[in-house]
């Protein structure tokens, strides 16, 4: 029976939460990402991709030594394994491209209005139907963004090339939340999956290093463990806990607990020294926070 056929399994209480706060600990291991990365020093996008999807793949594959059974799991529908791909490594390329070909600010803004579309994809999926609370909250916990985000220099361009940045930007955006709502509905697909999704996207990671770019290895230990730990973590441990969140968690909680990520990257430079405290990380804080509170307002069910 293929996953797009089967029923919803039925979760205990306990489950729905832990899978919950496993959707949470994603977010937390993904503010450590921006931190990580500049770290690893010059080290070309799709290059840094390859090489931590790698140990991403490597860190869930090493359980399997246990647990060969779960090898099983790999056998998926193209279907699944088109998602799954596609999620990880279609956001990521896409991503990229928006870096290169447009302001990094305005980029960065446009895709994160993927926390945005699952909350208002949630309500579609669970409810049918986009509810008053999500709108208000989702505007707040964007507007939150936009305030976190407006001490970088910013001016909305139109050029050619930019535009067609700001598209891929908002190309990734749909991408993610696309990926993640459709693993929502695979519950039965299980987690291990992702291993195999990790190591395929290390290998087309690889294959765009070597079509686009220059190879550059890191130069100082520093650097190694950094890679190491962006490996291990934000591009590693953070997609098991986030399948995991999406297929048994709340997903509406999760995604607006989702725009806490930039707010908690900029606090973990500051405390770092990598960046200086601002009044609009504060305030930033308040309105996602306010947004994610409203969120607590909608009716539950039986995935949220």
């Amino acid at each position: 029976m293929t996953a797009h056929n089967e029923q919803p399994l039925i979760q205990s209480p306990q489950t729905h939460r832990l899978a919950t706060l496993a959707g949470f600990a994603a977010i937390g291991l993904w503010s450590a990402l921006a931190l990580f990365t500049a770290q690893t020093g010059v080290i070309p996008p799709f290059q840094l991709a390859s090489m931590t999807f790698l140990l991403g793949g490597l860190s869930g594959a090493l359980s399997w030594l246990w647990r060969p059974q779960a090898i099983k799991t790999l056998r998926q529908p193209f279907r699944v394994w088109l998602i799954g791909v596609g999620g990880l490594f279609g956001y990521h390329a896409l991503y990229f491209a928006a870096l290169r070909l447009a302001p990094p600010a305005e980029a960065g803004l446009i895709c994160y209005l993927w926390p945005l579309l699952i909350v208002l994809g949630a309500d579609l999926l669970l409810d049918k139907r986009i509810s008053l609370p999500t709108l208000i909250g989702g505007g707040l916990a964007f507007a939150g963004l936009v305030t976190l985000m407006s001490g970088q220099p910013m001016s909305l361009t139109f050029d050619g090339t930019i535009v067609t940045g700001y598209l891929c930007a908002l190309a990734a955006a749909f991408t993610w939340a696309f990926y993640s709502l459709a693993s929502s509905r695979m519950e039965s697909v299980p987690t291990d999956t992702v291993t195999g999704f990790c190591l395929v996207t290390s290998l087309l990671s690889l294959a765009a290093h070597l079509l686009f770019e220059t190879t550059i290895w890191p130069d100082t230990p520093i650097r190694w463990l950094a890679l190491l730990g962006l490996g291990l973590g934000p591009v590693g441990a953070a997609f098991y806990l986030w399948d995991y969140g999406m297929k048994s968690g709340d997903i509406r909680q999760i995604g607006f607990g989702s725009y806490a990520t930039p707010v908690l990257s900029t606090g973990l430079l500051v405390l770092t020294g990598e960046a200086k405290a601002t009044p609009s990380l504060a305030f930033a804080c308040l309105l996602i926070a306010g947004g994610a509170a409203l969120a607590r307002l909608l009716p539950k069910s039986s995935k949220g």
